[in-house]
């Protein structure tokens, strides 16, 4: 039995096999397409944790995103109202550093450091 055969660089060929195996390739062929057909037309919805399971549903809401995306943009205006010296502070903190290796590497004392980023946390607060 001869199958066609497309190549990953969009080449197709046809390719000799056994009639077994042509044919478990053409029914494969077949259910990936019914399936790909079905799927189209299949619409996510929080409906679907009701009748197909929580698996199916769309776990993000419109107005859980419109709520994210608003307090991204209040977080990020907030961010700018903050010195250059305690934006970077704060990004080395979230990245993970110490207060202690923050001011190894700025060549700065620790209580320097840790008055800087309390500052920022007290800014950060007063729009919160």
């Amino acid at each position: 039995m001869k199958i066609n055969y497309t190549f990953a660089n969009g080449e197709t060929s046809d390719v000799e096999v056994s009639e077994e195996i042509g044919t478990m390739i053409l029914d494969s062929r077949r259910e990936e397409s019914n399936l790909d057909r079905k799927e189209r037309y299949h619409c996510y919805s929080l409906d679907g944790a009701e009748f197909e399971g929580v698996e199916m549903a769309d776990k993000e809401t419109p107005e859980a995103a419109l709520f994210l995306q608003i307090e991204n943009q209040h977080i990020a205006e907030t961010f700018d109202k903050l010195s250059e010296v305690q934006k970077r502070r704060l990004l080395m903190l979230a990245q993970g550093l110490s207060i202690r290796e923050i001011a190894r590497r700025e060549g700065k004392d620790i209580k320097t450091i840790r008055e800087s980023i309390e500052g920022a946390r007290k800014k950060f607060l007063k729009f919160f």
